[in-house]
């Protein structure tokens, strides 16, 4: 809401809601909403439809849309707010928006569960008359509030080992689920996010492939690797896989936002380098409700959680690479720049040397961060130590 209240009532731009499904986008739109109408709109001016609703399937053909909102929006008086749900399963939305916003009083708030939704003719129909905003599932801070709203008194530490299996989609902060529930619903939003979004919009015929991609994606969520290593362990499997097939899938799965890809980038150099990088999982609830191992990888999942925390929080994220030593993670937000390392204990001295001394190696006065579970602070040298539920909860790094 801080993000998009500077934008109400900036007719020329368009606010584009982006994100997984069931991260919450309807919810936001329903939010924006009540804040208009607080500020003195009426509920006749706000115009609303999802698009997912099988009753609006006449209006998914864009000059149909297009005359039935223009209609719609001439009998307002004054200024009308428009909030267009899904805006993607409408052919040829992209030409509707951008003439509803050239020739009408409306201020518009579309929604979409596909990267593609921005790109291509619709970035060159608006030419930068838009706005994107990413929803992310809650963080542990939003869980956190979620929960100890209906448990007073719950710790941060069982909420975050909650938090550890169960991810941060938002519904799931609802009481009552047992663990069977919880993972039902996961494995149900991921069958429709691969299914409705990734198979039905590419028109993939190798589900199995792309399955077995998603999930060798979740497994080595976290390392560096390459489409070329996918193909080699298929090779392995006894399974010929084309480069191309690989690269195609992979893409899929980023663009209906699955997955997060981080790219390398040479910290001494300040080049970012074009082999290899990682993924990281848009919530680890959905890891745990495919392959049910994340007690077992806990470090892979703790920097997962690292990842999408920068993430929501604006940073853009690389992997620091400083020779054949990595840093997980280089932050970059405006003139900002933070470095983070995430381990799960720094349990033995060589582990302690290990994630505090590649920080040596970086000749600047930017913060430097080493997180992980421990309660014992291990900071030196102006290197920051914090224990990952801490590092979660700060207000700024």
């Amino acid at each position: 809401m801080k993000r998009i209240r500077g934008f109400i009532d900036q007719p020329e731009l368009v606010k584009a809601i982006t994100g997984l499904r069931r991260s919450g986008k309807s919810v936001f739109l329903e939010l924006i909403q009540q804040e208009i109408l607080k500020h003195g709109a009426s509920q006749h001016q706000l115009l609303t439809y999802n698009f997912e609703d099988m009753n609006l399937y006449e209006l998914r053909d864009a000059h149909v849309l297009h005359d039935h909102l223009l209609s719609k929006i001439k009998a307002i008086k004054g200024r009308a707010y428009l909030f267009l749900d899904e805006i993607q399963e409408v052919e040829g939305w992209e030409a509707c928006i951008n003439s509803l916003r050239v020739n009408s009083d409306v201020d518009i708030y579309i929604t979409g569960s596909n990267a593609k939704m921005l790109t291509g003719e619709y970035s060159s129909l608006l030419a930068g008359r838009y706005i994107e905003i990413r929803m992310y599932p809650f963080s542990f801070d939003e869980f956190c509030i979620a929960f100890k709203e209906k448990t007073p008194g719950i710790t941060d530490e069982v909420l975050f080992q909650r938090y550890l299996n169960q991810g941060g989609m938002p519904f799931l902060t609802n009481n009552g689920f047992s663990e069977a529930d919880v993972r039902l619903y996961l494995r149900d939003i991921y069958t429709s996010t691969v299914i409705k979004d990734i198979i039905k919009r590419n028109r993939i015929r190798d589900v199995d492939l792309l399955e077995r991609i998603i999930n060798y994606l979740l497994a080595n969520m976290g390392k560096v690797f390459s489409a070329n290593s996918i193909v080699k362990y298929f090779k392995n499997e006894k399974r010929t896989v084309a480069l191309e097939t690989v690269l195609s899938y992979i893409k899929a799965c980023v663009e209906v936002y699955l997955f997060n890809k981080v790219k390398q980038h040479d910290v001494p150099g300040k080049k970012q380098l074009l082999i290899n990088e990682k993924y990281y999982v848009a919530d680890h609830g959905l890891r745990q409700a495919v392959l049910g191992s994340n007690q077992q990888d806990i470090e892979l999942v703790l920097e997962n959680i690292v990842c999408q925390e920068l993430l929501r929080r604006g940073y853009l994220v690389s992997i620091g690479r400083i020779g054949n030593k990595e840093i997980d993670f280089v932050c970059r937000r405006r003139d900002e720049l933070l470095y983070v390392q995430v381990c799960y204990l720094l349990a033995s001295r060589e582990t302690v040397d290990r994630e505090f001394n590649i920080y040596y190696e970086i000749a600047d006065n930017y913060p430097k961060y080493v997180v992980s579970m421990d309660r014992i602070d291990f900071s030196r040298d102006g290197i920051r130590h914090k224990n990952i539920i801490d590092f979660l909860l700060t207000e700024s790094f």
